[in-house]
This record gives C-alpha cells, sequence and structure tokens, in this order.
C-alpha cells in the first residue's frame, strides 16, 4: 500500500483538531471556524480542511460543540430529481457536510404540484432552519417565493436563474455543452445529435443553447430533427435515441444533457446492434455513478454535484448562525468550475 495514502493512527484517542490542522496545513483555529461554519474562511481552505477531516476520520465532538455554545441546525433538503444517481451524489455531499458541522439534514420529497404554502408550513412544523434546494425546485419560482417569505434561508443548486434573496451554487452550464460539442466536432462528427433535458430546468435550455452556439461557430447549420426531447430520465432518453436512429441520415455522434439518457443511448445503440463509439459516440453530461456503471463509460462533463451540496450545507449554517448573532450576511452566488472527463463512449466517426 502507498503509504502516503494510509490513514495515521491515533490509538484509542482518535483524530483531534490539531491533528486535522496538521495534515490540510492550517491553524487549529481555521479547523474550529470550519467546524462552527464561522465566516471569513476561503472555499478552498474549507475544502482543505473538510479533506483533510475525511481522510483521518475526524468526528467533532458534539458535547464539546455544545459547551463552546454551538447550535445544532436541521437543514432541509427537498428534492423532485427524476435521477436517482444524481440525488445521490447530491444528498452525499450535504450528508458529509451536516455531520461535519454538527447539523441535522431533513430530507423531504415534494411534488411538482404540491402547493408551496402546503410545503413551507410542513417544513416549520419540522422546525427547519434553512432549505436546500436542488433541480428542478431550484427553479420554481412561487416555491422560491414562499420560502424566503417564511424567512428560511435557501440555497438554490445548478439553477440557470439565480435569485437575489437566496445562496446559489451553480456551473456555467451553457459553456461546458459548448465545450462538449466542439469536442464531437474535433473528433470529426458533423451530424450531432442532441437529447434535450426536461422544460422545467433552466439548466436544459443552456446546455442547448451551448450545443447550438458551437454548431453555429463550426460552419454546421442546426438541425431541428437532431434534437430529442427528453426528461432526464434513463426511459426518455431510450425514446430520444430510437427518434434519433430512426432519421434517413442518422447521427454518427448523440451528446445526452445528462448521464442517465446517455446511457440509455448506449442501451439502444447496442440493441441495434452498433458499436460504441466504432458506429455511434456517445457522450452525457453530470458524471454521476451511471458514467462509469455502463459500458463503454461515459465522455461526460465533470459537474461537482457533491461539492456544491458541501458548500451551500456550509453557507446555509453559516446564514443561520449569523442570524442568530444578529448579524446579516451577504447573499453568495458561487460558480464552480466544470471538466469534460475523457473516457471510452466516443471516437470518430465512422469512415462510411
Amino acid at each position: 500500500m502507498d503509504k502516503q495514502r494510509r490513514k495515521p493512527r491515533f490509538g484509542t484517542r482518535g483524530p483531534t483538531v490539531a491533528d486535522v490542522a496538521r495534515h490540510a496545513g492550517v491553524s487549529p483555529m481555521t479547523v474550529s471556524r470550519v467546524i462552527n461554519c464561522e465566516p471569513n474562511v476561503l472555499p478552498a481552505t474549507r475544502e482543505k480542511v473538510a479533506a483533510a477531516i475525511s481522510a483521518l476520520g475526524y468526528v467533532p465532538n458534539p458535547a464539546a460543540r455544545s459547551l463552546a455554545g454551538g447550535q445544532q441546525l436541521r437543514i432541509a433538503l427537498l428534492h423532485a430529481n427524476p435521477s436517482a444517481a444524481y440525488l445521490s451524489a447530491f444528498l452525499m455531499g450535504s450528508l458529509a457536510q451536516a455531520s461535519l458541522i454538527d447539523a441535522q439534514l431533513v430530507v423531504e420529497h415534494c411534488e411538482i404540484a404540491e402547493r408551496p404554502a402546503d410545503l413551507v408550513q410542513r417544513l416549520l412544523g419540522h422546525r427547519v432552519d434553512a432549505v436546500l434546494v436542488p433541480p428542478p425546485l431550484c427553479d420554481d419560482a412561487r416555491l422560491l417565493a414562499a420560502l424566503n417569505s417564511a424567512g428560511l434561508p435557501i440555497a438554490q443548486i445548478a439553477t440557470g436563474r439565480p435569485v437575489s434573496f437566496a445562496h446559489a451554487l451553480t456551473i456555467d452550464d451553457e459553456a461546458a455543452a459548448h465545450a462538449m460539442t466542439n469536442h464531437l466536432i474535433a473528433r470529426g462528427h458533423r451530424r450531432i445529435g442532441f437529447i434535450a433535458g426536461a422544460t422545467n430546468q433552466t439548466a436544459s435550455a443552456l446546455r442547448c443553447a451551448g450545443y447550438q452556439r458551437a454548431l453555429k461557430e463550426a460552419g454546421l447549420a442546426p438541425d431541428e430533427a437532431l434534437i430529442a426531447p427528453g426528461e432526464f430520465t434513463y426511459r426518455s432518453g431510450l425514446a430520444a435515441t430510437e427518434a434519433l436512429l430512426a432519421l434517413p441520415e442518422r447521427p454518427t455522434a448523440i451528446f445526452a444533457s445528462n448521464d442517465d439518457m446517455a446511457a440509455a443511448a448506449i442501451a439502444v445503440a447496442h440493441r441495434h446492434r452498433l458499436d460504441v463509439p466504432g458506429d455511434l459516440s456517445v457522450c452525457g453530461f453530470d458524471d454521476n455513478a451511471m458514467a462509469t456503471t455502463v459500458w463503454p463509460e461515459i465522455t461526460t462533463i465533470h459537474q461537482p454535484v457533491a461539492a456544491m451540496a458541501r458548500q451551500a450545507t456550509t453557507l446555509l449554517a453559516e446564514t443561520v448562525r449569523s442570524r442568530s448573532a444578529a448579524r446579516t450576511d451577504a447573499v453568495q452566488h458561487v460558480a464552480l468550475d466544470y471538466c469534460l472527463v475523457h473516457r471510452a463512449s466516443d471516437g470518430q466517426p465512422p469512415r462510411s
């Protein structure tokens, strides 16, 4: 085993704040500030401390936190996302951070058609202090307004339409889709199919815009027949791919708006006895667990979903504790980096 990867041994006492500080290269006071969600700590420093805590297996002492005046929070995670892989990544990030800051995570499933007032009353009944709102609920203006009216701090995740009263953690979806389309064009593809996302999510339109912009810049006239509707679900990806492959001149590549639909595209290609990527290249978006579960593994855009969830959880905790201390923190809109992850599902178009 690589010695640098081996966790240090601490005997029966377990790792301490000082151990975490040494591992992260920061002071014990900085570690304490991160654990207690105090402001004025750089995001990069928070990530270093979080990584050190994970590497060492450090567990904050709730009793000591209580004696130090720490307040246990209840943060609600609202979810209505059709992608189980996306929700899993988001849940892991928020759970890890909630444990680190001694907060309780209340996971609340929401129906899209539910009245916002009813949901808010349910959250208040659960004594929730703040709310994490991932897609598609992050784009529901009526829900966001109701949460704000109730005085609940909000964090939108992966929205294309941040509101002025809520924290927002995003990536540049349009630029990311533009980069993926350019990648396929550089491979030699000229007929690139696109599986769009759900119309109730702002990210869907942004990803389609990035795809179309890349085509236009390459001198390729966008063909509406090559854009198939999807819902960010595996099943919708199956139907969309069947429609694209049934075209008189089928695409040589398909770019799906998420990995669930890209995995479905690969399944349909195999059903039609098409080799991926020999006969058809397939690319996705998100880099969730699905991307490395199917064969071949999917070339995709890495969206740092877990990191977005961690930062959003921290921002909400800071806001709640600042309000308790009669301070007012500014709302933060944070853009995180994405990257294109090369795997085995794309290649050059077939020679024929």
